[in-house]
């Protein structure tokens, strides 16, 4: 847009370059077969050279400003200038008349209408009263009448073509500002929902292996005096789990899949995730009904970290003994059931009163909303809890 603008605005000033170089070898002409005599020829040819000599010069040493913006003190110098020797020319050689009209052009293309129309109101009344001047027999009304008309019409059509350029100007830069902000805000909402993400993926894995490690290590150091194979059994297992930590810790690195996807399907990894559950005091089993075929990554890291924060859930605030994650695949859904039969909580009452789930329960919501999908919670207190999760086979991104 910004170079057809510029294209148009050259070959506007070609034209009036053109029609200058025009009027002004017209006026030259007449002045030279029917005004040429006396002692001011040498002057008239003088102040001819001088204009046309200063107006080329104006073109390269000051250049019209770009529509909207001020005229620089060099161009308007050369205007004062410039018009200063076409007066002085039009005293001596009235053929030179209608050289007013590129430097009318130049005084509504500069300068602000408020001193712009008054300018052309000068030159209209002088090129009027050398019309009159040099007239022979009786006045001719179009003489008084038609430069003025043809100047009103010139002024007019520009100052209204200046506003109009205002107006969209101030609209293009108000569209720019608006983008701009637009852009601002939706890098926000970006990095916000990364940072919501991120810290949900921390939570369903690294931040609940370091809780299970803590716990081994613990149950380690109570049996050390007395049971060591025990206490090496818990320290293995909080070994392997630091591992899978690890790796996690890799991936987000890279891409921040879940580890436990690397090569395997979503049931294999949420058997896996059951097996890795199972412990003294809880026993976790996986079943699936139905056949799952080809998901998108998407979903299944969605249902295996919601997984993941449940069984977290689960094993920190449930005191539960047994748990059982359900897979259930139908055609244009797919599920997860995760249930246990611990104590149980209020769901409609607030977090601090209900004493449980923390950050778990709002980041699986989050992250099944974010797949297009529902995540449900029943429980009762004293009689265990179940969270499902329901997502549509074919994923519809929304935005949290």
């Amino acid at each position: 847009m910004e170079n057809t603008t510029d294209a148009d605005e050259r070959r506007l000033t070609a034209v009036v370059h053109a029609a200058f170089l025009l009027l002004l070898c017209s006026s030259f002409a007449r002045f030279l077969t029917r005004d040429q005599g006396g002692a001011r020829t040498g002057w008239v040819v003088a102040l001819f050279a001088a204009f046309s000599l200063l107006y080329v010069l104006g073109h390269f040493l000051a250049p019209s400003p770009r529509a909207g913006t001020p005229p620089s003190g060099r161009h308007l110098t050369w205007l004062v200038s410039v018009s200063a020797v076409w007066v002085a020319l039009l005293a001596l050689a009235p053929s030179a008349t209608w050289c007013a009209m590129p430097l009318l052009f130049a005084g509504l293309y500069a300068l602000p209408p408020r001193i712009a129309v008054p300018l052309a109101a000068v030159l209209t009344v002088l090129v009027v009263v050398s019309e009159v001047r040099v007239a022979d027999g009786p006045l001719n009304p179009n003489m008084v009448v038609a430069p003025p008309a043809v100047a009103a019409v010139a002024t007019a059509v520009f100052v209204h073509l200046q506003r109009q350029a205002a107006r969209q100007r101030a609209v293009v830069d108000d569209l720019v500002r608006t983008r701009r902000d637009l852009a601002a805000t939706e890098r926000r909402a970006g990095v916000l929902a990364e940072r919501q993400r991120l810290s949900a993926e921390i939570h369903d894995t690294l931040a609940q292996s370091l809780s299970s490690q803590q716990m081994l290590l613990q149950a380690a150091e109570r049996v050390w005096d007395t049971d060591h194979e025990a206490a090496r059994a818990h320290t293995r297992d909080a070994a392997a789990i630091t591992a899978r930590s690890l790796a996690e810790a890799r991936r987000f690195v890279h891409d921040l899949a879940p580890a436990d996807l690397a090569g395997h399907s979503l049931p294999a990894a949420l058997a896996d995730l059951a097996e890795r559950e199972t412990g003294p005091g809880l026993t976790v089993g996986f079943r699936l009904d139905g056949e799952p075929g080809t998901l998108p990554d998407r979903i299944q890291a969605t249902l295996l970290r919601i997984a993941q924060g449940a069984l977290a859930n689960v094993r920190e605030h449930a005191a539960a003994t047994r748990a059982a994650l359900t897979l259930t695949c139908l055609d244009d859904q797919i599920s997860l059931d995760v249930a246990d039969n611990g104590r149980g909580f209020d769901p409609a009452a607030p977090p601090a009163v209900a004493g449980t789930r923390g950050h778990g329960l709002p980041a699986m919501r989050i992250r099944a909303r974010q797949s297009g999908g529902t995540l449900t919670v029943e429980s009762t207190p004293g009689e265990g809890t179940v969270v499902s999760a329901a997502i549509p086979v074919v994923l519809k991104e929304v935005v949290a």
